[in-house]
This record gives C-alpha cells, sequence and structure tokens, in this order.
C-alpha cells in the first residue's frame, strides 16, 4: 500500500507541473502573438526552404513534446503549412543546438554533432513522409 501512496504522490507532482509547463508555454505564445505584428509573412512560397527554415527554427528553439503540440497547432491555425509546422516540431523535440554544448561536454562531441545532424536531416524527410502519407503532396 506504501507504493501506490508513493506512486500517486510522484504521479500528482508530475501532473502539476505538466501544466505549470503548458501554462507557461501559453503565456509565452500570447506574449509572442501579441508582439509579432499580424502581416509578417514567414513563408517564402518556395516548399523546400519553408521546411528548412522550419527545422532550423524548430533546431534552435528546442523543446519537449507536450508543448510542441501547442506550438504546432497555433502555427497552422496562423496559416503556416503542415509541411513546415511538421518540420519545426520533429526539429523542435529531436534536435539541440542549444543543449550542444553539454551534451558534446557528457557524451563527446562527435556523437553530439552526428547526433543533432542526423535528426536535423531526419525532421525535414519526416515532414515530406507525412505530408506524403497524408496525401496531401
Amino acid at each position: 500500500m506504501n507504493d501506490f501512496k508513493t506512486a500517486l504522490f510522484k504521479t500528482k507532482n508530475a501532473f502539476i507541473n505538466s501544466i505549470l509547463v503548458l501554462l507557461g508555454v501559453i503565456l509565452l505564445i500570447s506574449i509572442i502573438i501579441t508582439i509579432i505584428p499580424d502581416n509578417l509573412k514567414i513563408e517564402t512560397g518556395v516548399i523546400f526552404l519553408d521546411t528548412l527554415i522550419a527545422a532550423i527554427f524548430g533546431s534552435i528553439a528546442a523543446g519537449n513534446p507536450i508543448t510542441s503540440y501547442i506550438i504546432g497547432g497555433e502555427l497552422l491555425a496562423g496559416g503556416i503549412s503542415l509541411l513546415a509546422v511538421t518540420a519545426f516540431i520533429v526539429a523542435w523535440v529531436t534536435v539541440g543546438v542549444i543543449q550542444f554544448p553539454a551534451e558534446s561536454y557528457l557524451l563527446g562531441k562527435k556523437f553530439a554533432l552526428t547526433r543533432n545532424i542526423v535528426g536535423f536531416i531526419s525532421s525535414i524527410i519526416i515532414a515530406f513522409l507525412v505530408i506524403i502519407t497524408m496525401g496531401f503532396f
């Protein structure tokens, strides 16, 4: 019975922490939406270039999967293509430019660089595969 109480306590704390992270992301998105003008054009109209730019932004702004769904939904609602949003989300979760110094220190520079390059290239490939699979391309 003690193990059940411990598990319940840990689950409650994890849930509260997740809610706080989601609330922080929603507030941050609200601030960004307020600051960025409505007439700002992010997409170039060139499919591969838009996907590449989205993957670059996702790589720089690395985060966790839970928050990526919220941000992805907001980007789709803002008129960004599904291809670019998919590349952004996959790069957001798999590539970590911000964490690179710590990762290279702990796991080795060659490993960290290889993992990030593979993650970046995979984010673009996966974005195209998702669109092809869904029949949008």
